[in-house]
């Protein structure tokens, strides 16, 4: 899936190049290129995922709600 952002009328570099760092953090492309930057195992990846699971509890439980 390619990103295209084109310059608008009278837009300065500077604003097309800010919409196109957000369009890219919007998509999501620059977090999968991160998590995939190393090998995690499947073991190492369940043991992410419970970790962040607890976590999210934990703050939904002292949160008050």
């Amino acid at each position: 899936m390619p990103l295209e952002v084109y310059l608008r009328d009278g837009e300065t570099q500077e604003s097309l190049l800010k919409r196109f760092q957000k369009s890219i953090e919007f998509s999501g492309i620059l977090r999968e290129a991160k998590s995939k930057r190393f090998f995690t195992s499947r073991g190492d990846a369940a043991r992410i995922k419970a970790r962040k699971a607890a976590r999210r509890r934990r703050r939904q439980t002292y949160s008050g709600t």
